[in-house]
């Protein structure tokens, strides 16, 4: 428990902040997910779609900082290869 008030405002940010990290991981799960189920289903036009959606999310999470830039990178180029080995 906090006993000061700098670390209870501390305690108050990073609960926020865990929050919205969670819900940012979790549309790019979600998006992950469908560009997956569209690649296993052989439909070219829904995983080019999937993928431009998720990539531009990738982004975005990186530049909030919720993944590093360089995971959500190699996320994005093994996606890439699997979208062009269709």
């Amino acid at each position: 428990m906090a006993n000061t008030r700098s670390q209870m405002k501390r305690n108050r940010q990073n609960e926020t902040a865990r929050l919205r990290n969670k819900a940012v991981r979790s549309r790019v799960r979600t998006l992950t997910r469908r560009f997956d189920e569209a690649h296993s289903a052989g439909d070219r036009e829904a995983a080019d779609a999937a993928y431009q959606v998720v990539s531009r999310e990738l982004d975005r999470a990186a530049t909030k900082g919720v993944v590093h830039r360089n995971t959500a990178a190699n996320r994005k180029s093994k996606m890439a290869r699997r979208l062009n080995g269709m």
